[in-house]
């Protein structure tokens, strides 16, 4: 190969190579008296050339209203090693270049997109890239997030504690046409001061909870649904005596016995009669 006097690069191209292929390559100098030396002989390699194949076996599906894990296979071995995945995603009523894109951190074969709408058909693509550049797509996957979780929270909560046991129930959440079907429930406690959360699911509208020690406890209910978790409901707030439990047979101290319940009554009928 010949190149001009100034030039100091040479660039061949030869698609019938693989990547990676070694040459062994040395420079010399001419003129119109006759050739000059040449310079020491050294090993260059091709470069590895962009992804020539697609990822294979494509699949989505949705596990929440804005979710849908994607999985792949990698192409097959040859030139282009891939070096990461890019998938591209857009919903059926809009351009797919005004979609999004998003790229694996390595060359991982599955991700999770989120932020996506409830209730809505997707279409997705996958391709491999590596530095050289970007291979072909796969054909587009269709898949519908669910809807979204019921807006409504629990409401009604009535609670009453005898010992150290708590019986809470509340009003049955109703899904809209356009929500997904309530499931279940799941209940948050959490004592003030301290890191520990207790987590309860349940699938009717009611549960029983043990409150470990004295202190002050506050619990919170939400639905749960295919499409995620619900809106929590308005906080239940348990006062306790430090470091200790009611007997069984007493009630909660929100419930007033029923002896201090009559003397009340009294001094109200009987204060009016003493100021005449």
């Amino acid at each position: 190969m010949v190149t001009s006097a100034d030039s100091t690069t040479y660039k061949y191209r030869d698609e019938t190579f693989p990547p990676l292929t070694p040459f062994e390559v040395k420079v010399g100098v001419y003129n119109n008296k006759g050739d000059g030396p040449f310079s020491k002989e050294v090993i260059i390699r091709s470069a590895e050339g962009e992804p020539r194949e697609a990822p294979s076996d494509v699949k989505a599906y949705s596990f929440s209203s804005s979710e849908i894990r994607v999985t792949w296979k990698p192409p097959n071995p040859g030139p282009g090693r891939p070096r990461g995945y890019e998938l591209s995603y857009w919903k059926d009523m809009e351009q797919e270049d005004l979609g999004k894109k998003q790229r694996t951190l390595k060359n991982e074969t599955s991700m999770v997109l989120t932020g996506l709408e409830g209730n809505s058909l997707y279409l997705i693509t996958v391709k491999a890239f590596n530095s050289i550049g970007e291979g072909p797509a796969t054909a587009a996957v269709t898949v519908n997030t669910r809807r979204a979780p019921p807006a409504q929270s629990p409401t009604n909560l009535m609670w009453i504690q005898e010992g150290n046991n708590v019986t809470l129930n509340w009003d049955p959440v109703k899904a809209k046409d356009n929500e997904s079907d309530v499931i279940g429930y799941m209940v948050l406690l959490k004592q003030e001061g301290k890191g520990h959360n207790q987590v309860t699911r349940t699938i009717n509208p009611s549960t029983m909870l043990s409150l470990p020690e004295g202190g002050t406890y506050i619990i919170e209910v939400r639905a749960l649904s295919e499409g995620g978790e619900g809106a929590v409901s308005s906080q239940v707030r348990i006062v306790t005596s430090s470091g200790v439990r009611a007997k069984s047979n007493q009630c909660s101290v929100h419930c007033m016995p029923q002896s201090l319940t009559w003397t009340a009554l009294l001094l109200v009928l009987l204060v009016p009669l003493a100021s005449w």
